[in-house]
């Protein structure tokens, strides 16, 4: 965890949040795999935040990969996020968590977190855009159909484009995004992704991770160090 003094967390994390880039959400064990390998690659790679997404698993399972997932972000000083589960983000020490539109509500999540952690907001619509309010982060998909959310219709670019021009918060496209496309969502607006399949199952998480990394560079996104 973190040394500086409680009071200093709210902003510490929230100046990482404006510079990160590259989100990467991860289940407790990734095929079945001890999470801490993938993570550490991803992190060298360039990935500079990460969320703990699992569906399916126990709450034991989950709690154990979640210690996992806090140590190695803390060593790197990446910002540690948990889905779904306001609770356990405060039980580990995480830095925020994030919720989906069906989830508990912004303020009910916000009176268990407090101010001092981050609270990021999915979104699939312009309504759910300008709707975002008491959050320190939206992301916006998934721009193209996926299986981490099956049943999902695409949204396409077009909404991209839409959060670019229409939110003052820092945003995330995300959805199917990979080497292949990802210059297609900068070119969108976005100037934040977050990838799931595209680092977790790749046969090379650190350079895919670089790939999507140095894509920032061609639209002028990328954050030096201390940037």
């Amino acid at each position: 965890m973190s040394l500086a003094s409680p009071d200093a967390q709210g902003p510490l994390r929230r100046e990482k949040l404006r510079n990160a880039r590259l989100y990467f959400v991860c289940d407790a064990r990734p095929g079945g795999n001890d999470p801490e390998p993938l993570l550490q690659a991803a992190i060298t790679g360039g990935v500079d935040m990460i969320q703990l997404r699992e569906k399916r698993a126990g709450s034991r399972v989950i709690e154990r990969s979640a210690e996992t997932f806090r140590r190695v972000c803390d060593i790197s000083s990446v910002p540690f996020m948990v889905n779904d589960d306001p609770e356990l983000a405060v039980a580990l020490g995480a830095d925020g968590v994030h919720i989906g539109q069906d989830d508990l509500t912004v303020s009910e999540a916000r009176s268990i977190v407090g101010d001092d952690r981050l609270i990021g907001l999915s979104t699939h619509s312009p309504d759910q855009i300008a709707a975002a309010e008491g959050v320190d982060h939206i992301s916006v998909g998934p721009v193209w159909e996926t299986p981490t959310k099956q049943g999902r219709p695409a949204v396409g670019l077009d909404l991209v484009a839409h959060a670019a021009r229409h939110t003052n918060l820092p945003f995330f496209a995300i959805g199917g995004i990979d080497p292949g496309n990802v210059a297609e969502v900068l070119a969108a607006g976005a100037r934040r992704i977050c990838v799931v399949r595209a680092i977790r199952d790749a046969a090379d998480p650190a350079a895919v991770a670089a790939a999507l990394r140095r894509s920032f560079a061609s639209v002028g996104a990328e954050v030096l160090p201390g940037g």
